[in-house]
């Protein structure tokens, strides 16, 4: 039985010590916050409750099959998970709307055939099938195997495994360099391709420089579905804190780990701000890249290696509304900016910078869940407006409260024209700014991760789960395969399996 010392309590950390602890070491979480979940919080006020990280869950079975390896409960046993149908609804730039339905091909092809024309759903279809050979080809080395240092495969993985389609003429290319190159070349409409670059948007991903294997990003929310908690995604945060105190896994909050101790090379425990050192046989760590530089710089390689760019983060508005939700209303609706260009620069940094960055209104992703645990009663109603924009400190400060206001003001437009009346309805609203991620989870800017991609000659590819510091593992959205709940429920998995097996483990299968 090995000390293991696990450094925050994000969901990729627990994932992880759920499973060391289950193979018989004994594990401690240390987490500067005074609760567990990272980003997955929650915010409540006069009965109103509001997640302030994911709405939905995607590829339940990474959960699924951590709850099964760590106890008799199963997931679906330990929390209210619940299939979203539709699965998203989408309110295009012309005033086009369509509900897609959840899990369903067919279904699909149907609802954009009938919003956008005849053939839309096939071209629409074409391009997911298409997305489905990149699901194959990176399923296994991506998303189920830790990330090898070896110079040939880190090749093979920056190439786009995406199969584009063939031009015809004397000089062919295929797979397109980009998705906005596939969604110009295949889906040949501007509403089909702003529902291709929202799934990009969603996750951080400018659509003008992601690789084209970014498409597989709507494969697995069409293929597996989106899926809710009942009383908020905070559960499923909560279902795996439970899950690892019942498996006798030690959580110490209020705990700022200011090193890695290391002795002869190696990671022998963690330096804690109170002046404590904890003895740990070997450390994971579930942090941001800036947070591991400053605890652990023998972890990061070569001093020269520049830092990673900080991502953008999440502009939140929670809506606390007077009067029923609307019957028949989606849970999830995205919005989609009239000027995509311009929204594109906002976040990504391009030209203006501070409030003249933000002239731009944003597509904004709309949450209305039908759940009577998240509102005082059914006379009212509790919704929450998610847009992605520019880390804070990179080109926008969000402390500076105009700016804030000044955005909201701005989400608030997008949603008007979705729920009627919305400022007659208005009881009160608060905002999250990715300056509030950074205070609330550490990671620099309040940047989300993205999910990997291969292509891009790699630059998609997050830090590997080893690190040059023997001992000390990486789990989280920062670390292999990447940010998102599964993502970092993977990322737990493949810390666990990489200490409990050794170097050689490469995945359950």
């Amino acid at each position: 039985m090995a000390r293991i010392a696990v450094i925050g309590a994000g969901m990729g950390a627990m994932a992880a010590a759920a499973r060391l602890a289950v193979a018989g070491h004994r594990v401690t979480v240390y987490e500067r916050a005074a609760t567990h979940g990272g980003g997955v919080g929650r915010m409540t006020r006069d009965g109103f409750a509001f997640d302030t990280g994911p709405g939905l869950l995607h590829l339940p079975a990474v959960y699924r099959d951590l709850f099964v390896k760590t106890g008799k409960e199963s997931l679906e046993q330990s929390l209210g998970l619940v299939q979203v149908d539709p699965a998203s609804a989408h309110v295009f730039a012309d005033g086009t709307s369509v509900a897609l339905p959840n899990a369903s091909r067919a279904g699909v092809v149907r609802a954009l055939d009938e919003a956008v024309g005849a053939g839309a759903g096939e071209r629409w279809s074409d391009l997911v099938n298409r997305a489905r050979v990149v699901w194959d080809a990176t399923r296994r080395p991506l998303l189920e195997e830790p990330l090898l240092a070896d110079p040939e495969y880190l090749e093979a993985l920056g190439h786009d495994p995406y199969p584009g389609l063939r031009k015809r003429g004397l000089f062919r290319r295929s797979t397109p360099p980009v998705l906005a190159a596939v969604a110009e070349r295949e889906l040949k409409d501007p509403r089909l391709t702003a529902l291709l670059e929202s799934h990009a948007l969603a996750y951080g991903l400018d659509p003008r420089t992601a690789p084209a294997s970014a498409a597989v990003l709507p494969y697995m929310e069409q293929t597996f579905g989106s899926w809710y908690v009942r009383g908020g995604m905070r559960g499923l945060a909560d279902a795996v804190h439970e899950r690892c105190r019942a498996r006798r896994v030690e959580f110490v909050f209020g705990a700022e780990v200011v090193a890695v101790a290391e002795k002869d090379g190696r990671a022998v425990g963690v330096e804690l701000a109170d002046g404590r050192t904890d003895e740990a046989d070997m450390v994971v760590a579930g942090v941001s890249p800036g947070v591991l530089r400053r605890i652990a710089p023998a972890a990061c390689g070569p001093a020269a290696r520049p830092a990673p760019p900080v991502p953008p983060g999440r502009f939140t508005v929670f809506l606390a509304l007077r009067g029923a939700r609307a019957a028949g209303a989606a849970h999830r609706t995205v919005v989609h900016a009239p000027d995509r260009g311009a929204e594109l620069a906002g976040v990504f940094g391009e030209g203006a910078h501070g409030p003249a960055a933000l002239r731009y209104r944003p597509t904004v992703t709309v949450l209305r869940p039908d759940d009577p645990d998240i509102r005082p009663d059914e006379g009212h109603e509790a919704v929450t407006l998610t847009a992605t924009v520019a880390p804070h400190g990179r080109g926008v400060d969000w402390d500076d409260e105009a700016t804030a206001a000044g955005f909201a003001e701005r989400v608030l437009d997008a949603a008007e024209g979705l729920l009627p009346g919305l400022r007659d309805r208005l009881l009160w609203h608060e905002v999250r700014t990715p300056a509030d991620t950074e205070r609330a989870t550490g990671a620099e800017g309040g940047g989300v991760p993205a999910p990997v991609l291969a292509g891009g000659g790699g630059v998609f590819l997050r830090t590997a789960n080893t690190t040059p510091l023997s001992g000390l593992y990486l789990a989280g959205g920062f670390a292999h395969p990447g940010g998102g709940l599964a993502h970092a429920g993977m990322s737990g998995t493949m810390a666990a399996g990489l200490i409990v097996s050794g170097a050689d483990w490469r995945g359950s299968q």
